[in-house]
């Protein structure tokens, strides 16, 4: 686990495509909703460019989402939630997602630590289950 301008890196133990599988699919099982996966190595081949293994997914509950919103206006920007999953230079894939009390800080958000660790530890949950063996 690594934390650098507000975003949290796990190492995954699968390749890009299986830790977007997995998360997609547990975040499915979870009751959250998967808005769209996109697929950046595709759309680079696409335009005849190379790109390492790289995907986002976008995702989100309203539930979780519409009390940051409600504590600050200005945190939809930053919403739905998003996972980046990407392969390195070395082969090393990792998922990465903004860390909810930078999000907290960027939008000085008051009154909302109890949703703010909520969504902390449901990120957490998800991006270990996705990474994990």
């Amino acid at each position: 686990l690594q934390t650098n301008n507000g975003l949290i890196r796990m190492q995954s133990n699968h390749s890009v495509k299986q830790t977007a599988d997995r998360f997609e699919s547990i975040a499915k099982d979870k009751g959250l909703t998967v808005f769209t996966r996109i697929d950046h190595q595709q759309n680079a081949m696409n335009a005849d460019l190379a790109l390492t293994a790289t995907e986002v997914i976008i995702f989100g509950n309203p539930k979780a989402g519409t009390p940051l919103m409600n504590c600050a206006p200005s945190v939809a920007i930053d919403l739905p939630q998003k996972v980046l999953i990407s392969e390195d230079a070395a082969g090393l894939v990792a998922l990465t997602y903004n860390d909810p009390n930078y999000l907290k800080m960027r939008h000085n958000i008051k009154g909302c630590d109890k949703v703010i660790d909520n969504i902390s530890m449901l990120l957490n949950s998800l991006a270990t289950a996705a990474t994990s063996k």
